[in-house]
């Protein structure tokens, strides 16, 4: 249901909203409904759009994407997505690439994009926006690429935006730019 939502709705909603050019679609999977619903709208409407995996380390759905078998490579205190098992939301999504997001960088544009922009964003958006921005190197200048702001800051208080937190977890962020993309 999860899965068919997305493809009925946010899928047609993006493509309307980038007047139907797109070339990329960047998203992290806990259940796999938005990627692989969003996906399969976005691969109907034209098979040249790249659907992307932003995936923490700890989950085994990077490994599945690049070579086909569940393995698990580190830890992440990422909260919601990244998992070790193919759900049926996510089986048979269209995935064509996947990229690998440490804390230090989705805490380090968390507090980027409350600084700079005034988005007040959990931990699963910025994983997001540090993939959407990573893979935006590897296109054409001038290419569109999409991603999904999924979660609030709010009840990531205690954690990611919690100084003793960020320095227990050693993820404490020190760049004021953009150096940790």
């Amino acid at each position: 249901a999860n899965r068919d939502a997305h493809e009925r709705t946010t899928g047609p909603e993006i493509i309307a909203q980038c007047g139907g050019a797109l070339d990329a679609f960047v998203a992290a999977a806990g259940t796999g409904g938005t990627l692989a619903g969003v996906g399969r709208a976005l691969k109907a409407h034209d098979p040249r759009i790249r659907v992307v995996l932003a995936d923490p380390y700890g989950s085994a759905l990077f490994s599945y994407v690049k070579t086909g078998e569940l393995a698990t490579d580190g830890d992440s205190n990422a909260e919601g997505i990244g998992i070790k098992r193919i759900t049926a939301n996510f089986a048979g999504a269209p995935v064509d690439d996947a990229l690998r997001v440490d804390d230090g960088a989705m805490v380090a544009m968390a507090h980027w994009l409350l600084r700079e922009e005034g988005l007040f964003v959990g931990g699963s958006a910025a994983l997001n926006v540090v993939a959407a921005s990573r893979y935006a190197r590897t296109l054409p200048e001038g290419s569109r690429i999409v991603t999904v702001l999924c979660d609030g800051g709010d009840r990531y208080r205690s954690r990611i935006y919690d100084a003793d937190w960020l320095r227990e977890n050693d993820v404490t962020p020190t760049a004021r730019g953009l150096d940790f993309l």
